[in-house]
């Protein structure tokens, strides 16, 4: 049994569709369906580099640290020593790049955790992939004064 019905779009529009009987929820959701969703465009952001003796990770976060992206070595299918290389830190900025494409970001100031390798390389590769960078700011945390010392051994 073929029947026609008015259907109410999300732009507001009246649409007449001919539906058979079943597939009248297929055609409903067909009609329905509106334009793709588009991304947030933020042009000012931050990345994030953490670089350890083990991983790099590059985060790149609109200004109020919401991330947009991210990309570890181990994501771009590097294993093992691999993973804290200059070079696998320049994969994984390209990889997260790409990814933030679609937000249109456009600046970053950068902020370097750690003491791995991957900490120059990653921040050169921002650079080089598109994205401006403002500042540099390192936020390896320093212990002060750190942990209480072990009493001295007694024999």
């Amino acid at each position: 049994m073929i029947e026609e019905k008015q259907i109410q779009t999300e732009e507001g529009k009246e649409q007449l569709v001919t539906v058979a009987q079943g597939a009248e929820t297929a055609a409903v959701a067909a009609a329905k369906k509106g334009r793709k969703k588009t991304k947030r465009q933020v042009s000012l952001g931050r990345a994030y580099i953490q670089a350890s003796y083990n991983n790099t990770i590059v985060t790149f976060t609109d200004q109020n640290g919401n991330v947009l992206t991210w990309s570890s070595a181990g994501q771009c299918g590097f294993k093992g020593p691999k993973k804290a290389t200059p070079y696998a830190a320049s994969i994984i900025v390209k990889a997260a790049v790409e990814k933030v494409q679609p937000y249109g970001l456009k600046e970053v100031n950068v902020f370097v955790k750690g003491v791995g390798a991957g900490r120059e390389s990653a921040v050169r590769a921002i650079n080089a992939n598109g994205i401006q960078v403002l500042t540099i700011k390192d936020i390896t945390p320093i212990p002060h004064n750190g942990c209480r010392q072990q009493k001295p051994r007694r024999i």
